[in-house]
């Protein structure tokens, strides 16, 4: 049985254990004052061009949670995309700080300048929270991204604003792999943004970069506050070390989106529809029940949305281990049940 539920199914790159298995009899500074975390840092900034401040935490949820607390003062607020992960999938960790998400219906799962100015026209005196702050992930949680000018536009609409620009890189890789911003749009257009590493091929990890030095202050006194600071800071460098030494995180990303952008061409000229046109690495098939209960003999992946018998949204998702014949496997599975 294979899965398609998820893209952190499997441990890591085998390049990045690699690499874990030679520092294995090392003995590391703690708390990221090692040589692997400066390293991975380096290899950051070269690619960003820009001599920003990062930290390398656990997990997405524990990065959004540290960054968006740390940042905000007690009455301010997050603006996010309805179906933002911040708001949908981290359990009131950004509430539960104390700040609130203030969600807008967004475009294709993304943020528009108009939104932000729509909710800055209601948010307008001291009942209300305060907007302070613009959330957006690239790629979105329906496999969507911004183009370029989207991410200008809305880092200059922000800057006009007074708010900061945090975006979330969980799906990182795709996004870079599928679209025209390059690792030096993220260091000149955002304010914070992170590279995620659980999803493309680290065995876990996230690298927080803050761009703007005005929020870079302390942070780490945060991490450590949050209890997201690692004794063992090196075990959370390597992939990252590895990861963005020369190619390999673009590489991950471009594989993962050609295996997904296969599947979705194939499945169009069997007859499927989609909840949206996805360009990264997750697709969203709609299937009726049958088809669901049949596909779920022999495959895992997720039900996205359960709209009727007749039609139910699945999402199918590609990681660093899919092969085109992993995908061929589950289209010749349909072909011999339709």
């Amino acid at each position: 049985m294979y899965s398609f539920k998820n893209d952190y199914s499997s441990i890591a790159h085998p390049l990045v254990l690699q690499k874990l298995m030679d520092c294995q009899n090392e003995q590391n500074v703690g708390y990221g004052l090692d040589e692997h975390s400066d390293n991975a840092k380096k290899y950051i900034k070269e690619k960003i061009k820009k001599d920003s401040d990062i930290h390398f935490l656990v997990g997405g949820t524990q990065a959004n949670m540290v960054v968006i607390s740390s940042i905000l003062r007690p009455y301010e607020a997050v603006i996010c995309c309805d179906s933002g992960h911040i708001n949908v999938h981290e359990t009131g960790a950004i509430e539960g700080q104390g700040h609130k998400c203030i969600t807008v219906k967004g475009d294709n799962g993304k943020i528009t300048t108009n939104d932000i100015k729509l909710v800055l026209s209601i948010h307008s005196d001291c009942h209300m929270v305060k907007p302070k702050m613009v959330y957006i992930s690239n790629a979105t949680e329906i496999g969507t991204i911004y183009s370029k000018k989207e991410l200008i536009d809305l880092y200059n609409c922000c800057k006009d604003n007074n708010l900061y620009l945090f975006l979330d890189g969980a799906r990182l890789a795709s996004a870079l792999a599928a679209g025209d911003i390059d690792y030096e749009d993220l260091g000149r257009y955002t304010d914070v943004f992170y590279i995620g590493g659980t999803k493309n091929g680290g065995y876990l990890g996230e690298a927080v970069v803050i761009n703007n030095k005005a929020i870079a202050n302390e942070f780490d006194y945060c991490v450590k506050h949050f209890g997201a600071m690692l004794a063992k800071g090196f075990v959370g460098a390597i992939p990252f070390e590895v990861l963005m030494k020369d190619d390999l995180y673009y590489q991950i990303g471009k594989k993962e989106n050609e295996c997904a952008q296969y599947l979705a061409s194939e499945l169009r000229l069997l007859g499927f529809k989609f909840m949206c046109d996805s360009v990264t690495n997750q697709i969203f098939p709609i299937v009726n029940k049958n088809m669901m209960e049949y596909l779920s003999k022999e495959f895992l992946f997720e039900v996205w949305e359960y709209r009727s018998d007749d039609e139910i949204v699945i999402r199918l998702v590609t990681s660093f281990t899919t092969r085109q014949y992993h995908c061929d496997q589950l289209l010749n599975y349909i072909k011999s049940g339709q």
